[in-house]
């Protein structure tokens, strides 16, 4: 026990400590809500309750209706968890603190102005959600969940979620990092 104590309180875990402790994770969320890891879904089910609040109309469709329902489900549960969990890991290793810019290497690539980080951002999300609805599912759900069940398509996804990467850091960084 005081090993685990010793590991959450590094700014850097052990590799070993936070598999097994996703491991655990992913046993435990089978065994107490009967589902596998997976987080997009609960934007969806949070998109379609504050869509049928102000458009009721336009969220009546079979999607939001039988596929993904609207209401807070174990996935949005499971993002507040993460966050707060995040938020409890920061707090562990001494680390908690609000930065608009929080490192020197984004701010001399894309300079300091905070709306660009923050546009950049929230359209980094809606591309990501929309090809996680596409997919259906996310990287939690594929890679993590997947891998547990030892899919042969979990770790396709994963390869390619390396290499497209890979790709895209050196188009954006160039040669710089």
């Amino acid at each position: 026990m005081e090993w685990l104590r010793r590991q959450l309180s590094k700014e850097l875990w052990s590799p070993y400590a936070a598999g097994a402790l996703l491991g655990v994770v992913g046993i435990l969320t089978v065994a107490l809500s009967n589902s596998l890891l997976g987080a997009s879904g609960g934007f969806e089910n949070l998109a379609g309750l504050v869509g049928k609040a102000i458009a009721p109309t336009a969220f009546n469709n079979v999607y939001f209706n039988f596929v993904m329902p609207p209401g807070i489900t174990w996935q949005v549960i499971l993002l507040v968890g993460v966050f707060f969990g995040g938020m409890i890991g920061a707090l562990s290793a001494g680390k908690l603190h609000w930065s608009w810019i929080p490192d020197v290497q984004w701010a001399k690539v894309f300079g300091e102005r905070r709306w660009v980080r923050w546009g950049l951002a929230f359209s980094g999300a809606i591309v990501l959600e929309y090809g996680a609805g596409i997919a259906g599912g996310c990287t939690s759900g594929l890679a993590i969940s997947g891998g547990m069940l030892l899919a042969p398509a979990a770790f396709l996804f994963i390869a390619g979620m390396f290499m497209s990467g890979i790709a895209t850091a050196l188009i954006i960084y160039r040669a710089r990092y």
